[in-house]
């Protein structure tokens, strides 16, 4: 079971994250996130990180919404990402321009919208199989993840069926993740908010350590 947390903006959050277990971090690069993090601080952290841990840092994705793939580019380069989640309105070429290191984040309001959003991007699904083939997180109008809202049970059913590394995210707590992993056996999980006390973007270490313990020992 791989577990990401996602919305890390501070090293010390992410050394936390990575020395409980976390196997991917998060970093938000879409300006209007509560959980936005600027291209210089990220990369300034990840060189941290990447020093600290050596061999044992996580991988570490860069979030992107509806962004160019000359700037996602320019991004991944600067701050030395391993993956890019594109969790906007992009469009599967956007995916093919990217050579296999990005993956696409869904919120489908409907299984009826799920299974055209996967035939659409099932052609230019990553093969590697270290990073998730398609990201699942819940429907909220005029958002892009991070609600704290999880998504419909038939559409996630549906979706782990058919995918072969879905990456479940969409209102995921210490409290309820061993459950929704037992129910639907997704490849992992995702967490942002979950974690969070009241401030968006600062972990609380009790509770990124609760969900990391639970997730990996529900697999």
């Amino acid at each position: 079971m791989k577990v990401k947390i996602c919305g890390i903006t501070t090293l010390a959050d992410a050394l936390f994250a990575a020395r409980s277990g976390a196997d991917m971090i998060g970093f938000n690069f879409w300006p209007r996130s509560k959980r936005y993090i600027a291209t210089a601080a990220a990369a300034e952290l990840c060189d941290r990180l990447r020093s600290e841990l050596g061999d044992g840092c996580p991988a570490l994705i860069g979030v992107f919404v509806n962004a160019v793939v000359s700037d996602i580019s320019r991004v991944m380069d600067v701050v030395g990402l391993d993956y890019a989640q594109l969790s906007g309105d992009e469009s599967d070429s956007v995916l093919r321009e990217l050579r296999g290191i990005a993956f696409k984040g869904i919120r489908p309001a409907a299984l009826a919208q799920a299974e055209e959003d996967y035939a659409y991007f099932a052609p230019v699904m990553p093969e590697d199989t270290h990073m998730p083939s398609l990201l699942l997180d819940a429907s909220v109008s005029g958002q892009y993840g991070g609600t704290g809202r999880t998504a419909a049970d038939e559409i996630v059913t549906w979706l782990v069926e058919k995918t072969p590394r879905l990456l479940l995210a969409g209102g995921l707590t210490p409290v309820n993740v061993a459950e929704r992993i037992q129910t639907f056996r997704p490849w992992g999980v995702d967490v942002a908010s979950g974690v969070e006390g009241d401030q968006p973007g600062i972990k609380d270490a009790h509770k990124v350590a609760a969900f990391i313990a639970a997730a990996h020992g529900a697999a």
